[in-house]
């Protein structure tokens, strides 16, 4: 039995990624005999959970049938979190939202019931859902701070240190969660979904209240010895004297963030000069709708804002002329909600790149914005189910007999 629930899984994640595959195709995929496959298959058919889906295109001889897991088989809930606002999304097998995605104001710092009050919203999203309990594959939840995905802890953030938050939400939702830090799992999504799809090595840059960084290495996601790699936002480059928020001075993104934009959009409002779309009493506290505020300005062509995501899209290329120095990327991709601002981002970068970047590595290194935005995370939520379900197979059926 929990062979074939093994089996099962490898089948889902492969269906997951590819939409909709031949027998031969998964077969490749996972590694087992096309007769273990077609019976696997038939079983899931006759389940009800995985549908014949026409034919594949004619190569000139007899065309295969196609299969696809059917949409409403199974389902993910997909959690974005960042450090003041987190979003719930249930998703088909085809990460399609079931209604609305759901927002909440979370604050993760100094709050001692954080991690209640996620229970609570989530529990409340699959209820809201009406999603049966049985049909969810389980929750992944994108969160910043210091994660250890394997021991499901976060050390930056919840109020008992070395907690397995994960054990504790799968408890209490009866449903597997897995967690991972919010910048890994953009470039997940990135690298399963987005431009940074077939990319062997790639630097994804998470736009945000921080500037994080995920990294493919090898066609994989790397995360480090503890879980910890890819803390962009705080390589000192500045003697700027502002306090980080990690509690040193001079990072990243002291001068970066889209927190530290907005602020300095407010600063500038209140000297004269300034011609700008923005209102002078455009900071609202509500930090999204402020940033969103900035980004319709840049759409609008507004030189004053565009002059601020310059400034900023410039220091951002000098720390990235510094990844390429290290990793020798393909590709440097641009993404999460910053990357609401489109390609404007994608001028200043360059050209630090170009000046701070020895050419012969430059040369070779992409540079682009992504077209997920704000939706990575909650992708990157989706898939960790589906990675997780493949690497509890690895672990299991790695060990086992090929099946003839």
């Amino acid at each position: 039995m929990q062979k074939r629930l093994q089996y099962k899984h490898a089948i889902f994640r492969e269906f997951y990624y590819a939409g909709s595959l031949s027998c031969a195709e998964l077969s490749a995929r996972i590694g087992k005999s096309i007769p273990l496959t077609t019976q696997m298959i038939n079983n899931l058919i006759e389940e009800g959970v995985v549908e014949e889906n026409g034919l594949a295109p004619s190569n000139g001889g007899r065309r295969p049938a196609m299969y696809a897991v059917k949409p409403d088989a199974m389902y993910v809930v997909a959690v974005a979190m960042d450090q003041m606002i987190t979003r719930i999304a249930i998703v088909d097998f085809h990460n399609k939202p079931v209604g609305v995605v759901a927002q909440h104001e979370l604050q993760l710092a100094h709050n001692t019931n954080a991690l209640q009050q996620l229970k609570t919203i989530i529990e409340q999203a699959i209820k809201k859902s009406k999603v049966p309990r049985k049909k969810v594959l389980g929750v992944g939840i994108g969160m910043p701070g210091f994660i250890d995905a394997q021991q499901g802890i976060n050390y930056s953030f919840f109020s008992k240190e070395g907690s397995n938050i994960a054990a504790y939400l799968s408890n209490a939702l009866e449903v597997p969660v897995y967690i991972d830090n919010d910048s890994s799992i953009v470039a997940l999504a990135e690298h399963r979904f987005g431009a940074a799809a077939g990319v062997r090595n790639a630097m994804v840059v998470n736009l945000g209240w921080g500037v994080g960084l995920g990294l493919i290495l090898n066609n994989q996601l790397y995360r480090g010895e503890n879980g910890f790699a890819g803390e962009f936002s705080h390589i000192p480059f500045f003697n700027n004297n502002k306090v980080c928020s990690c509690g040193k001075r001079g990072c990243l993104e002291t001068e970066t963030s889209l927190k530290v934009i907005i602020d300095k959009a407010e600063q500038g409002l209140k000297r004269k000069g300034n011609t700008t779309f923005l209102k002078k009493n455009f900071r609202t506290g509500a930090i999204e709708k402020d940033w969103l505020a900035i980004v319709k300005a840049a759409q609008l062509g507004d030189e004053y804002v565009i002059r601020l995501l310059t400034a900023a899209g410039y220091d951002i290329g000098r720390g990235v002329a510094v990844l390429i120095h290290l990793f020798n990327p393909e590709l440097v991709l641009l993404s999460g909600r910053g990357a609401q601002a489109g390609r404007i981002w994608q001028a200043p970068v360059l050209q630090a790149v170009n000046e701070h970047c020895i050419l012969r590595l430059a040369e070779n290194t992409g540079i682009k914005v992504s077209q997920m935005g704000s939706r990575a995370e909650l992708i990157g939520a989706a898939a960790l189910v589906l990675e997780n379900l493949v690497r509890i197979k690895n672990r299991e059926i790695k060990k086992m007999p090929v099946e003839r």
